[in-house]
């Protein structure tokens, strides 16, 4: 009887071990982030400190860039995948992944923006002129822009000429005259100020927070573990963001948070957005 017993007991432990454990290790990858070595230096105090608070181990897992992820997610390689606005509308539309947080960035906004003496006063005057975005398909620095010239009239690629220079490149056209204004986030209006010291900026439209970055979730992944994930992140907000911030690359994420409430519907602004330079299909990632 004592083996039998033995036996029924481990049956009974199996049976009420939490939901959870059935995917002790998750495969995580960041979009942006271009290989192991860089992965594990900006990302390694972040997965320790959330691998402690879930009790899960975190799988890195490279990514060469946001076509190599979805790719990726598809062939069920990777679980969850930390990536910015514009590219979740793609993952969504392409493999129903699901929304898990959002990592917040205060004053995380588009603007555009001319020299100080320029003659262009309005966004209208901007019209029959050349004007300089950052990377294409980038939610801050290409679709944010775009929106707010929509908004205030313009139409893309037909009241004005977008092309798509390095950051530097488009401020030196800039004071040579041969652009009227950039696109940029508030960050790089930063960024340039310090590159150019002897030139001034005026910011000539400037948009609301735009939708944060997203952690999100294939949707082969079960719901047990999303919800697990999406507690820690909840439950342990300033411990995590301790850790994450605590390396230079990930700066942009201090005096933020994680929301762990964040839905589907919270980025259809981005999806507006993608209808102002004429794509009504998110499939594809915009160049690509």
């Amino acid at each position: 009887m004592k083996p039998l017993l033995a036996s029924g007991l481990i049956a009974l432990a199996l049976a009420t071990t939490p939901a959870a454990s059935a995917q002790e290790t998750i495969r995580f990858a960041v979009t942006d982030i271009d290989g192991m070595e860089a992965l594990q230096r900006e990302m390694g105090p972040f997965k320790a400190a959330f691998e402690a608070a879930s009790g899960l181990t975190v799988e890195f897992f490279p990514v060469s860039g946001r076509t190599v992820a979805v790719e990726a997610m598809a062939a069920d390689q990777i679980d969850f995948v930390l990536t910015g606005p514009a590219e979740y509308v793609v993952f969504n539309a392409r493999l129903e992944a699901q929304p898990v947080v959002t990592w917040v960035r205060p004053d995380y906004y588009s603007t555009v923006v001319v020299l100080e003496d320029s003659p262009v006063r309005t966004p209208d005057d901007l019209k029959g002129q050349m004007i300089s975005f950052g990377e294409i398909g980038s939610t801050s620095q290409h679709l944010g822009p775009v929106d707010l010239l929509a908004k205030a009239g313009l139409t893309y690629a037909v009241d004005y000429q977008p092309v798509f220079l390095n950051r530097n490149v488009a401020v030196e056209a800039l004071i040579k005259g041969e652009i009227a204004g950039i696109g940029l986030n508030r960050t790089h209006i930063d960024s340039i100020t310090e590159k150019f010291p002897d030139q001034q900026f005026r910011v000539l439209v400037k948009g609301e927070q735009l939708p944060d970055d997203i952690l999100l979730a294939s949707p082969k992944v079960a719901p047990e573990v999303v919800d697990t994930v999406r507690k820690t992140f909840a439950d342990n907000n300033d411990a995590i963001l301790a850790a994450l911030t605590s390396t230079e690359e990930n700066a942009k994420y201090v005096g933020g948070k994680f929301n762990a409430s964040v839905t589907n519907s919270d980025y259809d602004v981005v999806r507006k957005m993608f209808e102002n330079i004429g794509i009504t299909e998110f499939t594809e990632f915009v160049g690509e």
